[in-house]
C-alpha cells in the first residue's frame, strides 16, 4: 500500500488502484501505529479514481520534521573523513561509525522540502555540492516505523569539510531536502537486498550513477529511531533519513539544470531538477 499527498488531499494506492481518502488529515495519520490497517478501513467503500499525474503530487510531509543519520555506510565514513581531513575532523567520522551512539542531526522542515518534480537547490556560497540518496523512514508519533519513502539530502561538502561545526549550514537551507514520491506504508522491515539507485543527468547525458544495497547499512533503522526519540517528542511524527552509501567522486559537483533520479523499489522514483 502507498500513500500520497496531493493538491486535493490524501490518495491511497492499493492493488494497483487509487482511492481518495476522504476526510483524512495528513498530520493525523502519523498517530496510527498500524497505519496500513487504518487506511484499508478508510478506503474500503471508496470507488477507484485515476492515477495521479506527477504534477499533482506534493512532498509527503505536513508538520513533520525531517532528521537524518550520518556515517551509517562505510562509503559515507570514508567520504566524510576525506572532506574534513584538512580541518582536523577526519577522525571524528571514523569514531562515530563504530560508536554506539549514532550521528543524528536536524535536516528540514516542510517549507524547505520539495516533492518529486520539484526543484532542489545548491547553496550560492558552496563550490562542491552533491545529492545524497537515502532510504527515509516515516515514523509515528509514538516512535514506530509506519512506512518508507525516498529522500535526497542535498549537501555542501566543501562547507562541511572546512569545519565539521558548519554541518547545519551545509545541510539545512531552502530546497536542501526532497521526499517522495509517496510513502510505502508498511510496518515490517524492507528486505536487506533492497537497492537504492541514483542517476544524475546533465544536458540529457548520464553524468553520474551508482547503487547500494541495504546490506551495506550498518545501523538498524529502528535503533536509529529509538535514539532519535530519546528526550524528543514528535506529536505529528517525523521522517528520519538513514544515511547514504553512494558518494560521487571528489571531482564531481552538481550544476544548475542537472536532473537527479533516485529509485528504490518498491517505493518508486524521486526525480528533481537542480535550480
Amino acid at each position: 500500500m502507498k500513500l500520497y499527498r496531493t493538491q486535493t488531499g490524501c490518495l491511497v494506492e492499493q492493488g494497483g488502484r487509487h482511492y481518495r481518502a476522504e476526510g483524512l488529515a495528513w498530520d493525523e495519520l502519523f498517530v496510527h501505529d498500524d497505519l496500513e490497517r487504518y487506511l484499508a478501513v478508510a478506503i474500503a467503500r471508496q470507488e477507484p479514481v485515476d492515477e495521479p499525474e506527477t504534477a499533482e503530487l506534493l512532498a509527503p510531509i505536513g508538520q513533520q520534521e525531517v532528521w537524518a543519520a550520518g556515517v551509517t555506510y562505510i562509503r559515507s565514513r570514508g567520504a566524510r573523513m576525506e572532506e574534513s581531513r584538512d580541518a582536523g575532523g577526519g577522525t571524528f567520522y571514523d569514531k562515530v561509525y563504530s560508536a554506539e551512539r549514532p550521528e543524528l542531526f536536524f535536516k528540514s522542515t516542510a517549507s524547505r522540502t520539495v516533492g518529486t518534480g520539484g526543484t532542489v537547490r545548491i547553496r550560492k556560497d558552496a563550490a562542491w555540492s552533491v545529492p545524497e540518496p537515502e532510504l527515509t523512514l516515516a515514523v509515528s508519533a509514538s516512535g514506530k516505523i509506519i512506512g518508507y519513502t525516498i529522500g535526497n539530502d542535498m549537501s555542501s561538502r566543501d562547507i562541511e569539510g572546512e569545519n565539521p561545526l558548519y554541518l547545519p549550514q551545509a545541510k539545512v537551507y531552502d530546497g536542501s531536502c526532497a521526499l517522495g514520491p509517496g510513502i510505502l506504508v508498511a510496518s515490517g522491515a524492507l528486505p536487506r537486498t533492497t537497492e537504492i539507485g541514483i542517476e544524475i543527468l546533465r544536458r540529457g547525458q548520464t553524468e553520474f550513477s551508482g547503487s547500494v544495497a541495504l546490506t551495506e547499512l550498518k545501523r538498524d533503522p529502528q535503533v536509529l529511531v529509538d535514539w532519535l526519540f530519546r528526550d524528543n517528542v514528535f506529536p505529528h511524527g517525523c521522517f528520519l533519513m538513514t544515511g547514504t552509501g553512494i558518494v560521487p567522486p571528489s571531482s564531481f559537483t552538481l550544476q544548475s539544470g542537472d536532473r537527479i533520479r533516485i529509485a528504490i523499489e518498491p517505493i518508486g522514483v524521486l526525480e528533481n531538477v537542480v535550480g
